[in-house]
């Protein structure tokens, strides 16, 4: 297999990466939120950025991009829709376009909630999702533009990709959002198992990325609202999953 991918922190949690074709040499980093990190992680593999695949606009993942479009000429592709404000797209897409970086085939869906015009990159050869700040390993993010409707939908697509894509995200979330989860589905025996593991892999400094999309609609309660028990638990019993899931989200943003 020619892909190779490069995972960074970014400051306290954002997380960068690299995907990197072997085959040409081609390197994209997904989104651009701090150009220092970026230029170390690239210089510690020695690859050259050629393309940045954006998930949305806020600043914490676009604040490099000028410098780094600039320094490189990288192509940047982002959502069409948000062409008014994230700067320099090359390549404007939407959801089902599909479009490579080297060898590497990516396709585009469109994930609203988190902003309304959020997108996440899948590269289905190789079962690799790179979801930005909609889907979080044991969370999602913020409703800050998009409706929960739109967040649970967008959330629902994703989980139909095969169990085993592995799961890459916008940020370092796991350990926060996990004890959440443990208090809305407290019965889940599986959630219980990978909390304990993720507390061990951060008391020693590690990364809990990448997750897998099986690993999330077992363990993410974001993903589980059709679940009883968890309607059950949080007083929504016999409520719509999207009723369900809005408040989660709410009770998440009180925690």
């Amino acid at each position: 297999m020619s892909l190779e991918i490069r995972q960074f922190l970014m400051g306290s949690d954002n997380f960068g990466v690299l995907v990197h074709d072997s085959e040409t040499g081609a390197t994209a980093s997904i989104d651009a939120g701090d150009e220092q990190p970026i230029l170390q992680a690239l210089a510690q593999t020695g690859w050259r950025l050629t393309d940045i695949l954006v998930t949305h606009h806020h600043d914490d993942h676009i604040a490099a991009l000028a410098s780094l479009h600039h320094k490189f000429g990288a192509r940047i592709v982002a959502a069409g829709a948000d062409s008014h404000r994230i700067p320099h797209i090359d390549l404007a897409v939407k959801e089902g376009d599909e479009f490579t970086v080297g060898t590497l085939k990516f396709g585009v869906f469109d994930t609203p909630g988190h902003t309304v015009g959020h997108i996440a990159y899948h590269l289905p050869k190789q079962k690799v999702l790179f979801a930005g700040d909609t889907l979080f390993s044991l969370g999602c993010g913020r409703l800050f533009e998009g409706s929960a409707e739109q967040m649970y939908h967008s959330l629902q697509k994703l989980a139909r990709l095969p169990a085993e894509t592995a799961l890459y995200c916008g940020h370092e979330y796991t350990l926060s959002n996990g004890r959440f989860a443990m208090k809305v589905d407290p019965s889940n025996k599986a959630l219980a198992a990978r909390m304990h593991d993720v507390e061990t892999l951060r008391a020693q400094g590690q990364f809990t990325l990448p997750s897998t999309i099986g690993r999330e609609c077992d363990t993410n309660p974001f993903l589980r609202a059709d679940q009883p028990d968890i309607a059950k638990t949080i007083g929504m019993e016999g409520q719509p999953a999207v009723a369900v899931f809005a408040k989660l989200r709410e009770m998440k943003n009180k925690a």
